[in-house]
């Protein structure tokens, strides 16, 4: 059961919204490694506007994946492709539907 969470915001420089859509679409297959990741999903809010939404089992799970190589890799590529840094939010979760 997915009990904690993180939502993150991502603002991409002018210009750089293919480059965040492509690192985001990137991301997938590391995910896939963590197993503590219970649902990932990266997302569009509007033309230049992203977003990660991914759920944990737990507090470790979630911190795993904050010390993990999406988080790292978002981190080396923000300053070369975001206007700001990533707006991360540790975020409880009230209810899901996931498959399985």
């Amino acid at each position: 059961m997915a009990k904690v969470a993180l939502l993150v915001r991502l603002e991409a420089k002018p210009g750089k919204e293919k480059e965040v859509e492509d690192f985001l679409r990137g991301g997938l297959s590391i995910v896939q490694e963590e197993p503590a990741t219970t649902a990932w999903f990266a997302i569009r809010l509007g033309p230049s506007t992203f977003g990660i939404f991914d759920a944990f089992p737990d507090e470790a799970g979630r911190q795993a994946h904050l010390s993990g190589r999406v988080a790292a890799a978002l981190m080396a590529k923000a300053p070369e492709l975001l206007a700001k840094p990533p707006d991360i939010q540790k975020v409880d979760v009230l209810a899901a539907k996931l498959p399985g």
